[in-house]
């Protein structure tokens, strides 16, 4: 057995066994191709073998640990296999197929209308005909348009749905929406084209089971719909997210705290003190006949876990909440034990079985926020001599987790919000000691009395989550001038660092917890003011990103410690935005602060979304564009600058010049747009910019009355086809006097404009031009040197999840 060596006074040994095996299952989701798990296993049985025959100590034990190590590493490969055998054909891509299961998740309102909801399939229809079902997903994720305010008829459905794989942009920062996917187990998305009931699907236990939490959702919606605070309430109850509206989560975001309405180990833990009372109080209650302390201990115990459980069943044992299940069952029973170890032993208990039973959980930021966060609290509050105090202890945790967890958070890609010390200081006590008690007991009286004082209760809940958020937007109003602290907010991480350290010094001298505070306070003052510094750090080479983006552009050109931006990307108000997921994540990771120029080809919503959030967000110095106005309007009134139209004279940068070019008889729509000519002479580079310039453009260009670019004579010239490829650009006029030596199309994977349009591919094709497309390669970096440019694809550094990656250059670029 390994780690069979471990003291049983403190179990310390076994603790290494459980980090090794724990970074072999994170170690997985760092690789770029999945390895065999056969192989891993087998080498993890050689290993064992050996430690179990090695007699030196020292090599025993690192046996053990790399045996461990491999194990985590193949156990996660292993699921990881599995899920991606899933997998759907791709001639079953955009066909309509007829499927028949279950809906296994809450359904929520979406853009347009929409119903997006989770899917478990249980019967592919003409599968014989198709694919091989065994292969085929079992769960999807579906959003259906059109409904005309119909809801769905009930849980076992036949739909017949159009789909596609996995697939989501693919930058170095920012949300990737297929990592999430992959995470939940969705093997194909798609939407909805018809409905119908199926009573023919056989409903097991998982199908009963998200049954009656639609029904316990609908019972609750019943009872509380009317309360002002039910978006919360439905939260805080049954888990249920989908009725928070985006002021809600804008104040949750401003304030730091989102982990409030997730059920947590937060929710969890009041749970099962709550439960522990009333188990001690029957305990003292109960004759001292019926059995001893230990039975009555573990009689407790099983008190508190049927409660936990079925909180979290209630909640929709979503992922967070089974995590927390499983600290709080581990935590309950060392307590139950009541064994002297160390404390770090239950704590790497649950992190193992965390692993175990959900492999996949390092993908989540919650992991590793949660684990983080009682690590801290840990750190701060083991091996002291007696209680600091309620008063005393809330502060000193909300500073030690403020100030722990902001690493974390760098190296997660998130900010810190200042204002979170502040709300979090006064909301946690009152969630935990009011308002889930008054809910809990508020709950239990409705459905007792039969509704009888459901109009007392909403009121009692409106009143005590109401106090919650008047608390919370007061906050996020005091701290709105107060940046948050960003992962490029570094120059102060020492004195955090030594702030922390001075925290968990077990001293009770005042003076070094003041000096702790002192130094974290600094330290937050120091991070806000150089994370709203303008200056950029300088680079070597120029370079130019083009951001994957789906259907739209955005590109970023840097030279020296200057910025320049092409277009912005798309945005859908309410719903989703480039800039938010894409622009600001990225610049932040590189330490962008101020944009020297923003030039916006034209005022559409695929090149032009997220304009008043950037300007807003950055420092951001000239702006100009092909159509002035409507940008002008976008801007909301942020630019204190103007916007203005395209510039008519050439700009210089360090060896990198950009020429402009507009069309003289277009002023509106895509045909206005303004073509900026990158020109680096030293690699004899050009990188034309084309915005979305039709047919009548280009002639334009090549006309008397155009540019000399096509005359230019340069080694390497790389264009982004004009308006994504679309079948009304890229002539065969414009492709053979272009001589590109590489065109790239910025274009949404398999978006129902068809972008690029296949007589554009061939067109490019037959003039011999090598072609990229963002939707394959992710994200795309430029580096310009002496010995030309540098085209780097960010898939082939992509986790080996990135599916949609795979395919060729003609499966990626159909429509």
């Amino acid at each position: 057995m390994l780690c069979n060596d471990q003291t049983p006074e403190t179990g310390e040994r076994g603790i290494p066994c459980v980090i090794a095996f724990s970074c072999g299952v994170i170690l997985l989701y760092q690789l770029t191709v999945l390895p065999p798990h056969p192989w891993l296993f087998l080498a993890m049985f050689v290993l064992a073998g050996t430690a179990v025959l090695h007699k030196v100590t020292i090599l025993r034990r690192l046996c053990q640990w790399v045996a461990l190590l491999i194990l985590g590493l193949a156990w996660a490969s292993w699921h990881a296999d599995a899920r991606l055998s899933e997998r759907l054909p791709g001639e079953l891509e955009g066909a309509r197929l007829v499927v028949s299961g279950y809906v296994c998740d809450l359904p929520q309102t979406g853009s347009f209308d929409s119903l997006r909801f989770s899917f478990c399939v249980s019967r592919w229809h003409d599968r014989d005909e198709r694919a091989n079902v065994q292969s085929l997903p079992r769960k999807i994720r579906l959003s259906w348009y059109g409904r005309d305010g119909k809801t769905l008829p009930g849980p076992l459905l036949k739909l017949d749905v159009v789909l596609k794989r996995p697939h989501g942009t693919l930058n170095s920062e920012g949300f990737r929406y297929e990592n999430w996917l992959f995470r939940h187990g969705y093997r194909a998305t798609g939407t909805v084209r018809a409905v119908t009931k199926d009573a023919t699907v056989n409903c097991g236990w998982h199908c009963r089971y998200h049954r009656w939490h639609q029904w316990v959702a609908a019972t609750a919606h019943q009872r509380f719909s009317q309360a002002r605070q039910y978006p919360l309430i439905a939260s805080l109850l049954i888990g249920n997210r989908g009725d928070l509206t985006d002021q809600h989560w804008q104040t949750l975001r401003a304030t730091g705290t989102i982990h409030l309405v997730a059920i947590s180990g937060l929710h969890l833990g009041l749970v099962a003190i709550g439960a522990g009372l009333i188990a001690r109080r029957l305990a003292l209650a109960a004759p001292a006949r019926w059995g001893g302390e230990r039975a009555r201990r573990r009689a407790g115990f099983v008190l508190v876990l049927a409660a936990c459980l079925f909180y979290a069943l209630v909640a929709g044992f979503s992922v967070p909440t089974q995590r927390a299940l499983i600290m709080v069952v581990v935590g309950g029973w060392y307590l139950l034990l009541a064994q002297e170890v160390s404390v770090w032993r239950p704590y790497a208990v649950a992190l193992f079985l965390v692993l175990v039973l959900d492999p996949f959980a390092p993908l989540d930021q919650g992991f590793w926020l949660s684990f983080g966060a009682v690590a801290v609290l840990i750190m701060v509050f083991s091996g002291r001599m007696g209680s600091p105090g309620w008063l005393k202890g809330l502060v000193l945790a909300q500073l030690a987790v403020f100030a722990g967890l902001w690493p974390l958070l760098a190296g997660l890609g998130q900010s810190q919000p200042v204002a979170g010390l502040l709300a979090n200081l006064l909301a946690i006590p009152w969630v935990s000691f009011v308002c889930m008690p008054v809910l809990f007991v508020g709950a239990f009286l409705v459905l007792l009395s039969g509704g009888a004082f459901t109009g007392w209760v909403i009121s009692v809940f409106d009143l005590v989550l109401g106090l919650l958020m008047d608390w919370l937007v007061w906050v996020e109003t005091l701290a709105t001038p107060v940046a948050a602290l960003t992962p490029t907010a570094s120059p102060a991480l020492l004195a955090m660092l030594a702030g922390v350290v001075l925290l968990l010094l077990r001293y009770p001298d005042r003076h070094f917890r003041l000096m702790a505070a002192g130094l974290i306070g600094v330290w937050m003052l120091v991070s806000t003011g150089a994370d709203q510094s303008p200056s950029n750090p300088t680079i070597d080479r120029p370079e130019i990103r083009l951001w994957d983006v789906g259907q739209g552009l955005s590109v970023l050109v840097r030279v020296g410690n200057k910025v320049l931006v092409y277009d912005t990307g798309p945005e859908l108000r309410g719903v989703f935005s480039a800039v938010e997921s894409t622009l600001i994540p990225n610049l932040r990771a590189l330490a962008v602060r101020k944009i020297d120029h923003l030039v916006l080809s034209h005022g559409d919503s695929d090149h032009a979304g997220g304009l008043e959030q950037l300007t807003t967000t950055l420092a951001v110095g000239l702006i100009s564009g092909g159509e002035p106005e409507v940008v002008a309007d976008k801007l909301g009134g942020n630019s204190v600058f103007g916007v203005a139209a395209c510039p008519t004279e050439n700009v210089r940068w360090q060896g990198l010049s950009f020429e402009f070019w507009h069309s003289n008889s277009e002023q509106s729509g895509n045909d206005a747009s303004c073509v900026l000519r990158i020109h680096h002479a030293e690699s004899s580079t050009d990188v034309w910019l084309t915005g979305d310039i039709s047919r009548r453009v280009e002639a334009e260009m090549l006309g008397s009355g155009g540019v000399a670019w096509f005359d230019q004579v340069v080694e390497n010239r790389v264009v982004l086809a004009p308006h994504h490829g679309s079948k009304t650009s890229s002539s065969a006029a414009w492709v053979n006097a272009l001589n590109a030596d590489r065109v790239i199309y910025t274009a949404g994977y398999r978006h129902r404009f068809g972008h690029p349009h296949p007589d554009v591919v061939d067109r490019y094709r037959a003039a011999g031009v090598p072609t990229l497309n963002t939707a394959c390669s992710g994200e795309i970096v430029i580096t310009l040197g002496r010995d030309g440019p540098e085209i780097s694809e960010l898939r082939h550094s992509a986790p080996f999840w990135i599916g949609g990656r795979g395919l060729t250059r003609d499966q990626c670029n159909s429509p």
